[in-house]
């Protein structure tokens, strides 16, 4: 196939995209070089420039954002454009004690050298950016590896178009292409990108697409943070507050109706409480979007990205119901119109397909227990997930699950606001991913940490040959005492 069709229908000449990708890819190789010495001053500098074209552009995002999702305003600025601005006002003001060289101690057996951490930008870097949050997930990664020292391709999805319209027009405004370039296009203008060395790729996407990336990561050795996703579990067990529960899971999950990579998959509720958290969750529900038939014309309910996405998640719902399921509020879908009714499904037998794949939409299963440790051997026989939610007031029941499971990141009597959270790591855990970004860890995903060891004084020549017996009775020595 010579020419490839872009999301607006128009055809594309896929052996001149990649000549052009090679060109740019080229031509950052000599930044790449220089950039090795690049200080504090000229990166930041970068920083505040990006910073200010994207809040220039704040009312171009919150359009996108409307136009490839029927996003509400407020919902843009907080999930798109404030994360993004947190990540660069951190960087800005925390870049010169991350680029410190890390003095270490020396082990006992480096007595009388010096030893410390230089870090260095990994080279030219590339950014696969995901459609369901396409700026924060496309410039909140370009912050860290600016702030690391590196050049950068940005690749975001072909199906959030006005969204990559505008951060092509706030990269080129900022950037020459040997620094900061982007390319839009559907799948085989990735995979011409993967076909390069990059010196580290940033991929966001969903877990099946992070194996091709990693398969063709492997063919450079090229390092990789992988932020995946998978079905994040929420714990809501008999002791919670159980109206503060339902109104913030159901603002984590319904949130962008319901495509976010860290949003509560499905929740588990204690049997004694149920029903109540039900009554709760239907009271959350029609205070935010209104009642049944209104929800439709909510100005604060996103839509599906596209029609194929909104039928797939249909599928999933008709599925269930076809087993058995029953729907306590919502069930309304019209795949046309990109429209899926905020739902909570009961009932669900293990067998249906809305309890093995990830929905990024607006169905929530809700699962009855009654012992925590069916639920945790429940959550330990999948893959383990990108997040974790528990909603308790007795610490033993947050001990049991915090010990007794595992996942990219978790909170407890919150959801979501591991994201936000500069100062931890946010990323997955073998099928929810791999390495994290944010912050300081954002910056070391797309530093190099060099060992450098500066000898002081030499006590290696005790082991220099000829070997004698002396030699050897030190050697034991160290054996005994390190």
């Amino acid at each position: 196939m010579n020419t490839i069709v872009n999301e607006a229908g128009a055809e594309l000449e896929l052996g001149q995209i990649k000549s052009e990708i090679l060109r740019v890819f080229e031509r950052q190789r000599a930044t790449a070089l220089r950039l090795r010495q690049s200080g504090k001053a000229e990166r930041i500098a970068k920083i505040r420039k990006l910073k200010a074209a994207v809040l220039a552009n704040r009312e171009a995002i919150i359009a996108a954002g409307f136009a490839d999702f029927g996003k509400p305003a407020a919902e843009v600025e907080l999930t798109e454009i404030l994360p993004v601005i947190a990540e660069a006002n951190d960087a800005i003001r925390k870049l010169g004690s991350w680029m410190k060289p890390k003095k270490v101690w020396p082990s006992r057996l480096s007595v009388g050298t010096q030893g410390y951490m230089q870090y260095e930008p990994k080279g030219r870097v590339l950014i696969v950016a995901p459609w369901n949050y396409p700026v924060n997930l496309s410039l909140g990664p370009l912050v860290s590896a600016l702030a690391a020292g590196n050049t950068a391709i940005v690749k975001p999805s072909e199906m959030t178009p006005h969204a990559s319209a505008v951060i092509g027009k706030i990269l080129r405004e900022v950037f020459v292409e040997d620094e900061v370039a982007l390319f839009e296009g559907p799948a085989p203008v990735a995979q011409a990108l993967l076909e390069l060395p990059f010196d580290h790729i940033f991929f966001t996407g969903s877990p099946a697409v992070g194996k091709i990336v990693m398969a063709a990561a492997a063919k450079h050795l090229t390092s990789v943070t992988l932020e995946l996703g998978g079905k994040s579990p929420t714990i809501v067990d008999e002791s919670a507050d159980l109206a503060m529960a339902a109104q913030n899971i159901l603002w984590a999950k319904f949130t962008n109706n319901g495509q976010t990579c860290i949003a509560p998959d499905h929740v588990y509720v204690h049997a004694s409480v149920k029903d109540a958290f039900l009554q709760h969750c239907i009271a959350a529900l029609e205070q935010a979007y209104g009642k049944d038939v209104q929800q439709a014309e909510s100005p604060f309910l996103a839509r599906i990205v596209n029609e194929r996405h909104a039928e797939r998640v249909k599928a999933l719902l008709d599925d269930a119901k076809a087993r058995g399921a029953r729907v306590v509020t919502g069930g309304q879908a019209d795949a046309g119109q990109r429209y899926i009714a905020p739902t909570l499904i009961d009932g669900i037998p293990d067998d249906a397909k809305i309890m093995s794949e990830e929905i990024f939409g607006p169905l929530l299963p809700i699962i009855s227990f009654t012992e925590l440790s069916a639920v945790i051997a429940r959550i330990n026989a999948d893959p383990k997930p990108l997040a974790l939610y528990v909603w308790s007031r007795k610490q033993a029941n947050i001990d049991k699950v915090m010990q007794q499971t595992t996942s990219g990141g978790a909170c407890i009597n919150h959801c979501v606001v591991q994201f936000l959270h500069g100062n931890l790591p946010f990323g997955g855990v073998n099928n929810s991913g791999i390495g994290s970004g944010h912050g300081h860890h954002g910056f070391l995903a797309f530093s190099h940490e060099r060992a450098v060891v500066r000898g002081r004084i030499m006590l290696a020549k005790m082991f220099y040959p000829p070997y004698t017996a002396t030699t050897r009775k030190l050697i034991s020595l160290f054996i005994k005492t390190v």
